[in-house]
């Protein structure tokens, strides 16, 4: 994959000329030169890199093509680095090292022409197409929408689900558990979500947890992630989650449960000590409760419940085959086109009737031409790697990969380094890449964008899954089937792209490529000496291996043992670009961090953090996305955030004990983009805010009603803000909010604090969405301004936000209302909703309202209306759904609720 080497480094050698141009002068024109060289060389590589694995010569030559690549990488970031570290970069040292990096420069390119040399030799030709062939791809990739997430991998088994719902719709009265077992890839997870999401279980159960488990489970991940989701634990609780000890949780969620009929989903159990150190978290609940798991081993079912029968689900019929492949192929078409039939079936029956071999196959010929030349060609493909003794899905995942494009590479490459089964925060990941350099900023579009695209391309190809969506549709988290995830890792290997480092084997090290690129710390280790061979090449550094035994850690941490542990990686890896610590209990940042001047992201979220951190921190001027997230012992941060003036994302939002950063200088940070929250302060007034100018997300906590005016009228300025949420101190009354029209981005808006006028509709942003409001204790008449906006698509009226005791919604009232939630509005009795209003809902909370006395007469005929929910509510309201309202609201296919069910049992006759 020297295609990916090399386009990577053409790329950020461009970026280089471009932001680092007071250190070039003297090479630049031979950097132009290099960098035009390697250019010309991307025309020959994606031929080879396919033929390689057929030509050990020609794998030679692919191998020297990327091993250049990376060394002008190192060379030219290493003389950047050392330029920007010295403070006296002077006539007498400049020469020096201009003298130096350019005979190093020279040495690359006779590299380069000895390699190019070795070309024809080794049957290496230009692609027929030209070399404009990767542009007009690429600016097709870039002219396509965002593709519909949907969930339809999967064939509807009707026996498959009918068989498996009477077992959790049972009801035994002990606990049971339901198993799906087979082979990775068999649809074994996707079949149980469907099930999970089923309107009969969701609807049979008080409360359901679904938990991915995968080979290296922590039992304390597994029940934190059961108590989450099930709210076994108050508020108060929740707060200090993880300073609770192991069997207090494990006691805590097994008398929580003892009152429930639960539903707990463990998702791909691996072994029988799974079963073993969580069975004790399961009671037998209420009659019908449920475990439900997935497994590749039937023993692990079986030790489970000896009683059970492990459902094992069959491989696809071809029909069935072919319907899946087409709804992947040709977006919802059922069948194939007559000139593509024969060939569709025969490739379709290479996957073996294996569900995801015939997803992945789907996604590929999406993005292909409907021809028979193009079909054809791949096919050839299949062949191919099927007769070199794969595995079919290996063959069929390969062959997907290997049509990426090489920009999709790397970023499919990088979910590798994550753990098994882990879901990861797309935001987290887009900024992983742009971080990198995977992708740079093409015309007006951010990288961050263009990433976002990646990811779309990447779901919609099937190469990844979703995993959790927001209200509004968008993807928040992502996942990597086990399958794929092993073709990134071995595939990175290979390519000398990433590593994986698990547990205090020595050995290990020693079977590991120096020159690999990206590490990931999968366990805990003793000393991380051993990285300090990697340092001159890494640039990407993940930490996955959290402590939580927390009082043990931090007595550790006060003889600074982590500290020390670490201090390997602050002294010598000067090319760092990523350095994630998430979870590391670090107590203290040494100054050394600021050596780490090609620092681009900075994770320290859930650190155990508590001292100021260092001032040298202004020395990472490149760092892009500094995230300080839950932090919760941080108590300052130093006045130097105004030096890192690429800073794109500075995520500071914690619920425990937030940074004072009201004092902070910003006024130099025009590239931010995410300030999600923040404390106000003079930053606000003195030129800060109004520099921002590329940012998409504000939040401003302790506001002034003064305050709240500069604010608003900075926003003319601000362009590009998607979403603003701005708080206000005690006894603070919003001012008139009428400069808000302006911002024709801003698509999310919200809210705490007194209102003292709502703007009318033609005062909102135009293309606002969504608007949350709590505390705002609105006018009596405001409902019909915010039924009027336009593009309303979720409204959230919270707490204090309206205290009248009736409220109206009239006659086609918010015409694109999707989400309504009203939480804790404590006055409100009377909610009268008239025929034709919210003609496009899909989904009500109502959340403790606690004098409503039923539902609105007028939602009885919403069949628009998909999932109701209820919390918290009186025993009376939830007694008149269940009996007299009960036929009038049947329609919609679900409906929870929270509310205490034995005291609704002894209301009914």
């Amino acid at each position: 994959m020297a295609e990916l080497a090399v386009s990577l480094v053409v790329e950020k050698l461009t970026n280089l000329l471009a932001q680092q141009a007071s250190y070039m002068d003297g090479v630049s024109r031979k950097i132009v030169q290099l960098r035009n060289e390697l250019r010309w060389m991307q025309s020959f590589i994606k031929d080879a890199d396919m033929k390689q694995e057929d030509n050990d010569l020609m794998q030679q030559w692919v191998n020297d093509v990327r091993d250049v690549a990376y060394e002008t990488e190192e060379v030219i970031e290493t003389y950047v680095s050392k330029a920007a570290a010295r403070s006296t970069f002077d006539l007498v040292t400049k020469p020096f090292y201009l003298y130096k990096v350019g005979k190093e420069i020279e040495s690359i390119r006779m590299r380069i022409r000895e390699i190019s040399g070795r070309r024809k030799a080794y049957g290496v030709e230009r692609n027929s197409r030209g070399e404009g062939r990767g542009v007009n791809e690429r600016l097709r990739w870039w002219r396509q929408p965002s593709p519909h997430v949907e969930e339809d991998d999967i064939i509807e088994l009707v026996e498959d689900t009918k068989a498996l719902l009477t077992q959790l719709t049972s009801m035994e009265s002990r606990r049971r558990v339901v198993s799906v077992v087979g082979m990775g890839g068999l649809g074994k997870t996707t079949l149980a979500k469907r099930l999970y999401n089923h309107n009969d279980v969701k609807n049979h159960f008080d409360c359901r947890a679904w938990i991915y488990v995968s080979k290296e489970f922590r039992r304390r991940d597994i029940l934190q992630g059961i108590v989450t989701d099930v709210n076994a634990l108050n508020r108060v609780e929740m707060e200090v989650l993880e300073k609770l000890k192991e069997e207090d949780l494990l006691k805590k969620l097994h008398e929580f449960l003892e009152e429930q009929r639960y539903l707990v989903v463990l998702d791909d159990v691996w072994s029988m000590e799974v079963w073993d150190c969580l069975e004790k978290a399961f009671p037998s609940g209420k009659t019908g409760s449920k475990v439900m798991l997935t497994t590749r081993n039937k023993e692990v079912a079986l030790h489970a419940d000896g009683e059970g029968i492990p459902h094992e689900p069959r491989i696809l019929t071809e029909n069935e085959s072919l319907q899946l492949f087409c709804k992947k192929a040709f977006h919802g078409i059922n069948s194939l086109p007559r000139e593509l039939n024969k060939l569709g079936k025969d490739m379709v029956m290479r996957c073996g009737g294996l569900p995801l071999a015939v997803v992945v196959l789907g996604g590929l010929l999406s993005r292909k031409s409907k021809s028979t030349e193009e079909w054809h060609r791949v096919f050839r493909n299949i062949t191919w790697h099927l007769t070199k003794g794969q595995d079919r899905i290996a063959a069929i995942l390969s062959l997907s990969y290997n049509d990426l494009p090489s920009h999709l590479k790397s970023c499919f490459l990088y979910l590798g380094l994550f753990p098994e089964d882990v879901s990861v925060q797309t935001k987290k990941l887009i900024h992983l890449w742009v971080a990198e350099g995977f992708l740079l900023q093409e015309g007006e579009e951010t990288a961050e964008g263009v990433a976002e695209k990646c990811l779309n391309e990447l779901i919609d190809r099937c190469m990844i899954q979703v995993g959790r969506l927001s209200s509004l549709g968008r993807v928040k988290t992502v996942r990597i089937h086990d399958l794929l995830r092993d073709l990134a890792i071995s595939q990175g290997r290979e390519e000398i792209f990433l590593e994986i480092h698990h547990g205090n084997k020595a050995e290990q090290s020693e079977t590991i490529s120096t020159k690999s690129r990206r590490h990931a710390i999968h366990s805990r280790y003793d000393r991380y000496i051993f990285l300090k061979k990697f340092a001159p090449h890494l640039r990407s550094l993940l930490f996955f291996n959290r402590e939580y035994n927390v009082d043990v850690e931090r007595k550790r941490m006060k003889i600074g043992f982590i500290e020390k542990k670490l201090n390997v990686i602050y002294k010598n890896f000067k090319l760092l670009r990523v350095l994630d610590m998430e979870g590391v209990r670090v107590v203290s940042l040494p100054d050394t961090i600021g050596s780490l001047i090609q620092l681009r992201y900075l994770g320290l979220r859930k650190t155990n953090l508590e001292e100021e951190l260092p001032l040298s921190m202004g020395n990472l001027q490149n760092l892009q996305t500094l995230d300080l997230r839950y932090s919760c012992f941080l108590k300052r941060i130093p006045n130097v955030i105004w030096k890192m003036v690429h800073l794109r994302h500075l995520l500071l939002y914690t619920p425990f004990d937030s940074p004072e950063s009201g004092h902070l200088r910003m006024d130099t940070l025009c590239n931010l983009q995410s300030l999600p929250y923040i404390e106000a302060g003079n930053w606000i007034n003195n030129g800060g805010l109004a520099n921002m100018t590329s940012l998409r997300q504000l939040g401003i906590d302790g506001l002034s009603r003064e305050q709240v005016t500069s604010v608003i009228s900075t926003m003319e300025r601000l362009q590009d803000i998607q979403s603003l949420s701005l708080l206000l101190t005690e006894q603070e009354m919003f001012p008139i909010l009428t400069g808000l029209s302006y911002c024709e981005h801003l698509q999310k808006l919200c809210f705490y604090g007194r209102i003292e006028k709502l703007p009318d509709p033609q005062e909102f942003p135009p293309n606002l969405i969504k608007l949350t409001l709590y505390n705002s204790e609105l006018q009596r008449d405001s409902i019909t301004k915010l039924e009027r906006l336009p593009n309303l698509e979720m409204l959230v009226l919270g707490d204090g936000s309206y205290n009248w005791r009736e409220m109206a919604f009239s006659s086609e009232s918010f015409p694109k209302l999707e989400i309504l939630k009203l939480h804790l509005l404590k006055e409100l009795e009377d909610w009268i909703v008239e025929e034709k209003a919210m003609p496009k809902l899909k989904h009500l909370v109502i959340h403790r309202c606690e004098k409503l006395k039923q539902i609105p007469d007028g939602l009885k005929l919403a069949t628009t209306l998909k999932e109701l929910e209820i919390v918290g509510m009186p025993v009376e309201f939830e007694y008149r759904l269940r009996t007299k309202d009960f036929f009038e609201f049947k329609h919609i296919p679900s409906i929870k609720s929270t509310t205490d069910m034995l005291a609704i049992g002894n209301l009914i006759p």
